[in-house]
Formats: structure tokens, sequence, C-alpha cells
């Protein structure tokens, strides 16, 4: 029997949760059909658009993602406690990123005068809208529902793209945590799809390792990137690794970057039974490969959020000027 989703997932035994959505009916999300020759690698981007969006307007934050042909992985943090710190205009004005609001809530929004009635529905609906940017279900229902919706318009069919609900695992130990994200970094190159990681297209180990995201131009939905703009709400990057534990709670990943990086190369040559993709036994070690300068690599992991936040500021303009 399927269990609510309020049971299988705990902030109080971990705010960490691997996350998979697969397509049904043999659709696919990305890649190519090839009974058919149909490409359908521009989906890649609407989704990993979105995922990137949302973790900027939830408290939710992303510590691994791949993009396969048809379905995708996620590794969450949940930050419930974040939401606390919003004015209730930030959470409107987040709210009202991907959705309108009641008329209600417009008329609150714009400064109209309201009686104390009104003023009380707005206050408990603000307390809703709080509730549901910290949701993982919520999350989920605005990425998966818009790329779905999408995705039929340009099949030209109805009914569903996703297979039920989407499945959520709860990490429970550092050691889940960081085998799950390197499960997920390495799922590209065990299907075959890439040959290292750093090769890996729509894939969180290759952001991590050449920080250029921006919103593409191909984004399925407008809408929500104006208003994450014209709201001054900054894109949020991935969550960071830091290899030194402090007194107060424990905000990034537990390990030095280079580690993990490590971990991945190591990891992703190990050839399974199988016979499925696998870094080359042949190829140097990936910090070699990367041409990692210390002092270079050091500014860019203890300047990540100013050097990140300063790219996509400056490719914004830059896309406004044109």
């Amino acid at each position: 029997m399927t269990r609510p989703r309020k049971e299988l997932v705990s902030i109080q035994d971990t705010p960490y949760y691997h996350v998979v959505s697969r397509c049904v009916r043999r659709s696919y999300l990305c890649g190519v059909d090839y009974s058919t020759g149909k490409s359908y690698e521009h989906r890649r981007q609407w989704i990993e658009d979105r995922i990137r969006i949302l973790s900027s307007l939830f408290t939710i934050d992303i510590c691994a993602y791949a993009i396969m042909s048809n379905h995708h992985h996620l590794v969450l943090k949940l930050n419930p406690s974040v939401a606390d710190t919003w004015s209730d205009a930030e959470v409107v004005k987040r709210w009202q990123c991907l959705f309108k609001g009641p008329l209600l809530i417009q008329q609150w929004a714009s400064g109209e005068t309201l009686s104390k009635t009104q003023l009380n529905s707005v206050t408990e609906i603000i307390a809703v809208y709080r509730t549901r940017l910290t949701s993982l279900s919520w999350f989920m229902k605005c990425l998966n529902e818009p790329i779905a919706r999408q995705a039929n318009l340009e099949d030209k069919c109805t009914g569903h793209f996703w297979e039920s609900r989407f499945k959520s695992q709860a990490l429970l130990t550092e050691e889940a945590l960081l085998s799950c994200m390197a499960y997920v970094d390495l799922n590209p190159i065990r299907s075959e799809m890439a040959n290292t990681p750093e090769d890996s297209e729509h894939t969180s180990i290759k952001e991590r390792i050449a920080p250029q995201f921006n919103l593409h131009s191909a984004i399925i939905d407008h809408k929500v990137q104006l208003a994450l703009q014209d709201f001054k709400i900054p894109l949020k990057a991935l969550l960071q690794f830091t290899k030194t534990t402090k007194q107060n709670e424990q905000q990034g990943i537990l390990l030095d970057f280079k580690d993990y990086l490590t971990l991945i190369d190591i990891t992703g040559r190990m050839v399974k039974n199988d016979g499925r993709g696998a870094i080359a036994a042949s190829l140097p070690p990936i910090l070699e490969r990367l041409k990692l300068n210390n002092e270079n690599w050091f500014d860019n992991i203890t300047q990540f959020e100013k050097v990140y936040a300063k790219r996509f500021a400056r490719k914004r303009r830059s896309r406004q000027a044109a």
C-alpha cells in the first residue's frame, strides 16, 4: 500500500533525500529515440532550468542531479527553517513567481487597503505559502507538472507523462549521502552517455567543475524567469562542500570537493559485471585532467557564491542589453 509522503519525509530524521521521476508509455524525457530518429535532447535543458529556478524559490538545496533519457535523479537538502526568516512580502513574491494567487493576495501585494477580515485571510494564505515553499512534494509538483504539459503539447497527446508519484529515499548518514551523490553523478557514465564526469552534460558534477549555469533561452516558462529577475531573487548555487565542521548547524556537504572528485574518479573506473560504461583506466586522474591550480582552486572554492553570483548577473545584463 502506498504511504503518505509526510510519512516518508521527516526533517527530524534527515534533511537529505534522493528523488527519482520516471516517464511512462516509453516516453522520452530527452535524448534520441532510435526507433524513430526523433531527438528530444532539448528537454534536458527544460528540466535543468526548472530545477535551478525552483531551488532558488524554495528552501531546498540541490546536492546533485542527473538528467537521463527517460528519468531524472535529484539529491536534495530540505531547509524549512529558512522560510522563517522571510517576511510576508518575500513569501508572496516567491510564490507569485510561480502562481498569481487569489485576487485578495494580488490586492495585498499591490498595496491596496484591506479590511481587518481580509488581512486575517491574507495572513492565513501566506502561512500556507510559507509551508509549501519548504515542501518536497510541492517542489516536485512545480517541477514535473510544467514539464509534462510542455512535453504532451510537443508530442500532440494527452494523459500521464510521469510514472505515478516521484520516488523518494531518505539519506540518513553522511556515507549514504555521498554514495548517492556519486551514484547520481556517475549515472551518465554507467549508461554510456558520457566518457568522463567533466564531459557529462546536464549534471551537477559538470556544473561544479565549471560553474557556468545561466537561464537558457529555451526555458519553458519565461514568466517565471522574468518574475525571478523582477523580484531580484538570486539564482541559488548548488550546495557547497565544506571540509571543516562548525559549532553551529552544518550547512554544506561535509567533504573537501577535491576529495569528492577523487572519489568520483575512482568509483567511475570500477567496471561492473554487466559490462556497462566506466571511466577508461588509461585516463589520468581527474585532478590532473582538469589541470587544477591550487591558488585558483582555493579562490573558486572559498568565494564560490560571490563568483557564481557575478557570472549570473553579468550574463543577465548582456541578455537584457541584447
